[in-house]
């Protein structure tokens, strides 16, 4: 056990069941001859782990607006976040990170990157994901064709970046949402940036599996509301979007994974180099 690799899940789903901790967790134990890991739950219990004794931190997805806490948990959160920052500044093992939804919104906003705004509406279901130039090269990606198709899900957007300060970090933008021709007014929502070499977000949900996003339309209320959002035919052209071997099924299979190859080959690399 004390060879193994330690992922961190830090849980931000505000104390709730959610199918995306199943999901990440299904991820994780693919790779469980050589990984370990333990849930943190956040926003429910301030519970956040010794830096010293994980590798490879994974931040989840949640609920409501993500410029807002309770004063306790997200200050902590984000001197959890400067914490790593530094620690990768000062040590030769890095600790890399992985924040989804939330998480991404909320490092956006502590980086200074953009700007985070209310939706008009809902944005939920498979949806187009166009990799960047920046996000073509990134390893994070690679596998995917580009556009891609990921799970969406979200209230908030991260939109008007401060390039400036992109250049400034060495932040790059690696994906954006669907152009909306018919909307020209909408601003296009930035879906995933690399933060830094050992940081990287994505607005989307690349844990998230068919299966979970059915059990979500085993609940009647649920699906009434999904289906009120996005009419009949829509919902119908989702669910087959859902069962195609090319589109969640790929994305499930291709970001979560390549993340943490990338992290654990970086770790055991360098604690290689620090052994001889």
């Amino acid at each position: 056990m004390s060879n193994q690799i330690r992922i961190a899940i830090l849980d931000m789903y505000d104390g709730e069941p959610n199918q995306g901790m199943r999901c990440i967790i299904d991820i994780i134990n693919r790779l469980n001859q050589i990984v370990s890991f333990q849930v943190f739950d956040v926003r429910g219990k301030c519970e956040f782990p010794n830096i010293e004794k994980f590798d490879i931190y994974i931040s989840t997805g949640g609920p409501g607006n993500p410029l807002e806490g309770d004063g306790k948990w997200d200050a902590k959160y984000y001197n959890f976040i400067d914490e790593l920052s530094k620690w990768n500044e000062e040590n030769k093992i890095k600790k890399h990170v992985l924040f989804i939804c939330h998480s991404f919104q909320m490092a956006c906003n502590h980086f200074g990157l953009a700007k985070i705004t209310k939706r008009k509406s809902t944005s939920f279901g498979v949806m187009t994901m166009h990799k960047t130039e920046e996000g073509t090269n990134d390893p994070i990606f690679d596998g995917l064709q580009n556009p891609f198709f990921a799970i969406d899900s979200r209230d908030y957007q991260v939109v008007q970046p401060k390039l400036s300060v992109f250049k400034k970090k060495g932040a790059e933008i690696l994906s954006l949402e669907k152009i909306r021709n018919h909307r020209g007014d909408y601003e296009r929502a930035i879906m995933a940036v690399r933060f830094s070499q050992y940081f990287v977000g994505t607005q989307f949900h690349p844990e998230a599996d068919a299966m979970s996003f059915i059990a979500n339309m085993k609940n009647k209320e649920k699906r009434e509301k999904i289906i009120a959002m996005k009419g009949r035919t829509k919902f119908r052209n989702m669910l087959e979007d859902l069962l195609d071997e090319d589109k969640i099924f790929k994305t499930n299979e291709t970001i979560i994974p390549n993340f943490l190859r990338i992290a654990i080959n970086d770790l055991m690399q360098h604690k290689k180099a620090l052994s001889n």
